[in-house]
């Protein structure tokens, strides 16, 4: 985004960055199995290994700055940390038990773990307001399939980039811009974009959403107020 002395305070805070972190990055036995995982998926497919990575956005509005990533649940206040939506692991029965749940964070002041070990990161995807914004009020909505399964027959598993290219092609980015770092591959980046292209997406069983009813009203009133 262009600046000049007329643009005001709001617009030149605005932006959405997309961050790629390695899988696992700063988690041995998340990496280890990742390893795992993408040394079979390569002798299966008959291609050379990649390394693999989890992404995350960072939005930064008038309304403040928030992280939006997908995490295994957390004990604690997940108010605090901007829950906004909760799914199983694995399989959906075991999703009764907090150590096979996930959490869906629209997190004000939020960090991202481990960012420092990003990878070409970050990088921008837009400065405008309206899609920022739009970004931020479509976090509650993103379905809730289990995550590791392809529940909805998108062609690959659901996770957390599925997550956050939902909300790319949803929020109206430029999806196919985007380019995953040098000899890596995202495992789930498909699956979001081809749910985001559904007419009506819809989460497979009961969704939990915990909304952020102060987050959410902050930006209905900053987008009445700048319209």
């Amino acid at each position: 985004m262009t600046t000049n002395e007329h643009a005001t305070p709001e617009r030149r805070v605005v932006s959405v960055d997309l961050y790629w972190l390695p899988l696992g990055a700063g988690g041995h036995s998340v990496r280890f199995n990742g390893r795992v995982f993408e040394w079979i998926g390569a002798r299966l497919d008959r291609r050379d290994r990649c390394d693999l990575y989890h992404s995350a956005l960072e939005v930064r509005a008038p309304e403040g700055r928030f992280v939006i990533e997908m995490t295994p649940i957390r004990p604690g206040d997940a108010a605090e940390r901007g829950v906004v939506a909760e799914g199983a692991v694995g399989m959906r029965a075991a999703g009764r038990f907090g150590l096979f749940r996930y959490e869906i964070r629209r997190w004000r002041d939020g960090v991202i773990p481990d960012v420092g070990e990003a990878v070409e990161s970050p990088r921008r995807l837009s400065e405008d307001l309206d899609s920022a914004r739009r970004l931020l009020e479509l976090v509650p909505q993103v379905p809730t399939p289990v995550w590791g399964r392809d529940e909805l027959h998108l062609g690959e598993m659901w996770n957390s980039n599925s997550l956050i290219s939902w909300l790319v092609v949803r929020t109206g980015l430029d999806f196919d811009a985007i380019h995953l770092p040098a000899g890596g591959r995202a495992p789930g980046w498909n699956a979001g974009s081809v749910m985001a292209q559904r007419r009506q997406p819809a989460a497979a069983g009961k969704r939990t959403h915990r909304r952020s009813r102060r987050d959410d009203a902050q930006v209905t009133a900053h987008r009445a107020r700048d319209t």
